[in-house]
């Protein structure tokens, strides 16, 4: 096996590189995007349920079949994959920041608005920063569920790790099957253990901020 990655090293260092460059473009892409869209939606509640159900219906279809829905639009290749990876994670990631923003202690915003801050104010300086301990849970997912969905975008030429993955299972090469497994789970654990450390730190930064907003009132 250490051979196999010697000789074919070239070639896997690619697919993971590759693997990473679309995975750090989608999640550069849908975590803006997402957080501009909340901005817009918060506002109003029934066109914030409208867009997450939208997104959940984009969600609920298989990736495979939203590939394919869109290849005679956008063609095969990475531009696709980077499309459709960033429409899933829009629910995810709008409907965990809706929550986490509408979460905040209403007592809270209350005392903002008796010291005369403007929805915008308390939008930027309250709701967001106390908000942000349970965005980065929506990222966090979006993190792994963009690893994972990356993977399937080999099917139509976007490359990465899955090309590995799926030559190996289509020539029966036990190496390309079992290298191409273990990068993409330990990019997985390794974005999951950044994640939690990230996470951890913001909540031990926030915690101060926090009982300093409840204290408003």
């Amino acid at each position: 096996m250490i051979a196999f990655f010697i000789k074919q090293q070239d070639k896997l260092l690619e697919a993971l590189f590759r693997h990473l460059e679309i995975v750090g473009l989608v999640l550069l892409i849908s975590i803006i995007l997402a957080f501009l869209l909340t901005i817009l939606i918060l506002p109003r509640k029934s066109l914030s349920n409208i867009v997450i159900q939208i997104f959940n219906i984009i969600y609920s279809i298989p990736s495979l079949a939203l590939f394919a829905i869109l290849i005679p639009f956008l063609g095969i290749g990475m531009k696709t994959a980077v499309f459709v990876l960033v429409l899933y994670n829009q629910y995810i990631l709008i409907r965990s920041n809706v929550e986490a923003l509408n979460s905040v202690d209403a007592s809270v915003l209350e005392a903002a608005q008796g010291m005369g801050m403007s929805r915008w104010q308390i939008l930027w300086k309250i709701r967001i920063p106390l908000a942000v301990p349970r965005m980065m849970g929506g990222i966090h997912l979006a993190v792994i569920s963009t690893i994972g969905i990356t993977t399937i975008a080999a099917t139509i030429n976007a490359g990465g790790l899955g090309k590995i993955l799926f030559d190996g299972l289509r020539t029966m090469n036990i190496y390309k099957i079992l290298w191409g497994t273990i990068f993409s789970a330990g990019i997985a654990l390794a974005a999951d253990f950044i994640l939690r450390l990230v996470e951890a730190l913001l909540r031990r930064w926030l915690t101060p901020n926090e009982q300093n907003e409840a204290g408003l009132h």
